[in-house]
């Protein structure tokens, strides 16, 4: 039972699947970073939607000219010296100058703006305030939803989404509330390899493998 709870639990959880697929992300990322990065240079980081918990095992926080700026709809309190945190919106960085910083990364952010239109804005603001970008987002096309956990519910229609949410454990072993599931159907577009290459043109796309399927896409453009 206990392998099933983990199975099944929200990638938070430090024993979760997701958490498993997301330190072999970062620890990618990490390869990548190490390899385009010059350490005795200042490096600026901006990371689209993220939490210090995401760089909690993390090498690269510990870079002693390094800077990690959050940029979030509400503000964070990260514990680390060397993060920092701001109220902003992913698809208009106006605060921001072209070339701000030298990283932008994003960890499962784009999908949850509703609309292309808003994840284009999102990526041509990231493009335009970083030099170099790492954006990842679950791929649309993997049978098991990213978000819920739930096998092909990405094609259901909303209204039975809703019911399978709030009124079966079918989503992680627990019922949603009303309110936040009606909240992440509406928010959650999901995104296909065409999509992102359309968004991020140049840039190379990383794929997560699990079983030959693509669970996740990075569009990055790093060497």
């Amino acid at each position: 039972m206990q392998f099933i709870r983990h199975l099944f639990a929200s990638s938070d959880h430090p024993k979760s699947l997701g958490a498993k697929f997301r330190k072999q992300r970062l620890a990618k990322f990490e390869k990548l970073f190490f390899r385009n990065f010059r350490l005795e240079k200042p490096i600026r980081i901006l990371d689209v939607g993220g939490t210090d918990y995401f760089w909690k095992h993390s090498q690269i926080p510990q870079i002693p000219n390094l800077s990690i700026t959050l940029l979030n709809l509400h503000q964070e309190n990260p514990k680390h010296p060397h993060i920092s945190s701001v109220i902003g919106d992913a698809t208009h960085m106006p605060e921001f100058e072209d070339g701000s910083f030298d990283l932008v990364f994003s960890n499962s952010v784009i999908e949850h703006l509703y609309t292309f239109e808003n994840q284009e804005k999102m990526a041509k603001e990231i493009q335009r305030v970083g030099k170099k970008f790492f954006i990842q987002t679950p791929n649309k096309y993997f049978p098991i939803e990213a978000h819920y956990a739930v096998p092909f519910a990405q094609y259901l229609p909303n209204r039975l989404l809703f019911f399978l949410l709030t009124k079966t454990p079918i989503s992680r072993l627990k019922r949603w509330e009303p309110s936040q599931a009606e909240q992440y159907i509406k928010e959650i577009r999901l995104l296909n390899e065409k999509e992102m290459r359309e968004l991020f043109p140049g840039g190379k796309i990383l794929k997560e493998k699990v079983g030959g399927l693509t669970k996740s896409l990075t569009a990055h453009n790093l060497r």
